[in-house]
């Protein structure tokens, strides 16, 4: 991967329409935009076609790009990943408690968290995560941060489903307290 002094090269020339750049940005990221909506989508077929629309609006879009604001490749990610869950919500008729990376939220914003915020509300976040049991702590990592479904969680701490779906809410609702107070 190239540094992101040089990946902020190369959107501003992505932006004046250079396309050696542009061939040069997409083999330089395509590994880890891939690796993320596939993560999101878990079908190849759909992490193509969203990866096709995020280089797309990358090109279209390079020129609004702020390094100021976030790093290139943060900026990119956000991109795939709100594609990727934007598809999830036309594609899929199940609930959204039954896919874990719907439960993030997807601004419009290329960075979905400043970064003044994102550090004050993830110090709050973790601190409590913190005050969860471990068990607990792991499950909802697991869920929402690596996107086991409750079918993989059940079998992982040996309860059934609807057991999991209930902790889940119980400790979603517990860090919602903590964080309230």
């Amino acid at each position: 991967m190239l540094t992101p002094a040089e990946l902020v090269w190369l959107l501003a020339a992505v932006a004046k329409g250079d396309q050696a750049a542009f061939e040069r940005l997409y083999i330089a990221t395509k590994a880890k935009l891939y690796g993320v909506t596939l993560r999101i989508l878990r079908r190849s077929d759909l992490a193509d076609e969203v990866i096709q629309e995020t280089y797309l609006k990358i090109w279209h879009n390079a020129g609004t790009f702020d390094p100021r604001v976030a790093s290139p490749i943060t900026w990119m990610v956000a991109i795939a990943r709100n594609r990727s869950l934007d598809l999830i919500r036309k594609k899929s008729e199940a609930s959204i408690e039954d896919e874990p990376a719907a439960m993030e939220v997807a601004g419009d914003e290329p960075n979905p968290l400043a970064r003044r915020e994102m550090t004050e509300e993830l110090r709050r976040l973790l601190g409590c995560l913190g005050h969860l049991e471990e068990g607990r702590r792991r499950m909802l990592l697991l869920a929402y941060y690596s996107g086991w479904s409750r079918d993989q969680l059940a079998a992982e701490f040996e309860a059934p489903a609807n057991t999991i779906k209930t902790w889940l809410r119980r400790s979603l609702m517990e860090i919602r307290e903590c964080l309230g107070s």
